[in-house]
């Protein structure tokens, strides 16, 4: 709510232009994703002030932008401003303290820390916070009326009635994901169930008959021995993996212990050299987010063992201020990345593109026939 009297207007114009608000974010809210939903949000704040430019940035954990959709600036003028806004200045001042700012010269206001190289020039400016309550969801400014004129209080109080809109479809967005994430885990549930009560009873009856067969063939009895032995091990797997008590034992390990866990529970050829490169300290997530990282490296070097022909494989670690990076890189035989390929819409990739999604992350692969595969996954922390 605006801390002034709405302008004078009739009460039909009024209505009118609510009603036209209201309808042009919940039609951006239909958009797909957070993203898309900013974009649409920004174009709707540029169209109704009639400003030359709007954005609407969304902050991070830390202070930075994790997101920062922009209208009125074209892909190549973005591509070569030096870098994204980063929440100092003028935005901060929106950001931290919740404050409105509408400003004559944003160059004369002290709090103003300037542009970074090859910014367009902008003078006049209009920010509001986007929020709900005390959440902040969001910063929206404008700058720069077509007209030439200042930002007056009409300008002010529509915008802020946009951004009071626009809040409540973020948080409409981010409830949708939510929902989509919980269906993902349910799912989990379900297949956790149906390998507890299938094939694991299957892999039992399996057991039985080895035993049976040390019994009446002793001759093969050292055979037979390995192979329960193995099939303890799965049986054991899958079960820690449907109880979820691997979680126990991630809390302890560094990420590289992790990853060498990982590669120690599969049957590396000798053909096949590994290379960990991963820090020496505990990760920088909850031991349910370890999990399916490792989850994810397990499926994912798995598939080089099965199908890459590799000779080298190399298993990555790194982090940023706001993400993970797990990249694991072959030189084997590769495939050709797109929708139709095979190898691409596997099951393998299917399940780590799935797990990746769970946890807000996002997986982008790399190949080439010939000279090989890199996968990388990306995780926000």
């Amino acid at each position: 709510m605006t801390s002034y009297e709405s302008p004078q207007k009739d009460m039909t114009v009024i209505l009118s232009t609510l009603k036209g608000i209201a309808a042009a974010v919940i039609h951006a809210a239909e958009a797909g994703s957070l993203q898309q939903v900013l974009q649409q949000i920004a174009y709707v704040a540029q169209r109704l002030v009639r400003s030359r430019f709007a954005a609407l940035g969304v902050p991070g954990e830390r202070g930075t932008m994790k997101f920062f959709e922009v209208a009125g600036l074209s892909a190549d003028q973005i591509r070569r401003i030096d870098h994204p806004p980063i929440g100092r200045g003028l935005l901060g001042v929106i950001m931290h303290e919740r404050a409105v700012l509408r400003l004559e010269h944003i160059d004369a206001d002290p709090r103003s820390v300037g542009f970074p190289a090859h910014h367009p020039h902008m003078d006049r400016l209009l920010g509001v916070p986007v929020q709900v309550g005390e959440q902040l969801f969001g910063m929206l400014y404008l700058t720069d009326r077509l007209d030439g004129q200042p930002f007056d209080e009409q300008d002010q109080w529509l915008v802020e009635t946009l951004a009071g809109y626009a809040a409540l479809a973020i948080a409409g967005n981010h409830l949708s994901e939510r929902h989509s994430r919980l269906a993902l885990l349910e799912e989990r549930e379900r297949v956790g169930m149906a390998l507890h009560d299938g094939i694991i009873q299957s892999l039992y009856a399996i057991g039985m008959q080895l035993q049976l067969l040390k019994m009446t063939q002793p001759a093969i009895d050292e055979e037979l021995s390995k192979a329960t032995l193995n099939l303890d091990n799965v049986i054991g797997d899958i079960r820690r993996y449907i109880l979820n008590l691997k979680i126990v034992d991630y809390q302890q390990q560094t990420m590289r212990a992790c990853l060498v866990d990982v590669v120690a529970r599969l049957h590396i050829p000798q053909t096949l050299h590994v290379i960990i490169d991963a820090p020496e300290r505990q990760p920088p997530f909850a031991p349910p987010m370890v999990e399916a990282v490792c989850q994810i490296a397990y499926e994912a070097v798995s598939n080089v063992v099965r199908h890459a022909n590799a000779t080298e494989l190399g298993i990555a670690a790194r982090e940023s201020d706001n993400s993970f990076y797990l990249v694991i890189r072959d030189n084997g035989q590769g495939f050709a990345v797109n929708a139709d390929s095979p190898a691409h819409g596997g099951l393998g990739l299917h399940n780590i593109a799935q797990r990746a999604r769970i946890h807000g992350g996002d997986v982008d692969i790399q190949s080439i026939p010939g000279e090989g595969t890199c996968l990388t996954l990306q995780i926000p922390i």
